[in-house]
């Protein structure tokens, strides 16, 4: 007996249910979200009923998509899963930067910059550890390069 392979999703239909999911824990409207991925509220509207209207990851909505997608996904662990202080972070002022998250996510620039601020403790902290790796391995302390490479 031969195991049936499974078939491959439709990558359209993945990105629009996870767009979707991650506009509605993102606490955006359809105007919200309308606005950062660069379609209309209609067509918002098509996305989320059964109009078999779909995101291409391809096209530039996709783009958008995916980079709110990982906005979503980088601000979720920071936050610990909290869905208060999610939408809290979303609609509060950013000193650093410099506005509300939930405004700024509305243009393409605002969405790079989010992502950018919120990927940044995770790069800092991949850059600390492969900056240790290397000072293990150049100095022979192979006791310290198995913790360094414990903490990645």
């Amino acid at each position: 007996m031969t195991a049936q392979p499974r078939p491959t999703p439709d990558r359209s239909v993945v990105l629009t249910k996870a767009t979707l999911s991650a506009a509605e824990q993102l606490g955006l409207s359809n105007a919200d979200l309308a606005a950062v991925i660069g379609v209309s509220e209609p067509t918002i509207s098509r996305l989320k009923g059964s109009h078999g209207r779909t995101i291409d990851p391809k096209s530039k909505e996709g783009e958008l998509a995916l980079m709110l997608i990982r906005v979503f996904r980088s601000l979720d662990p920071l936050i610990c899963g909290d869905e208060g202080k999610r939408k809290a972070w979303m609609s509060s002022y950013n000193r650093a930067l410099v506005g509300q998250p939930n405004q700024l996510i509305r243009k393409a620039d605002g969405l790079v910059r989010t992502l950018a601020y919120l990927d940044a403790p995770l790069s800092r902290c991949l850059e600390r550890n492969h900056r240790s790796l290397l000072i293990s391995l150049e100095s022979g302390d192979y006791d310290g390069l198995a913790s360094s490479d414990r903490a990645l």
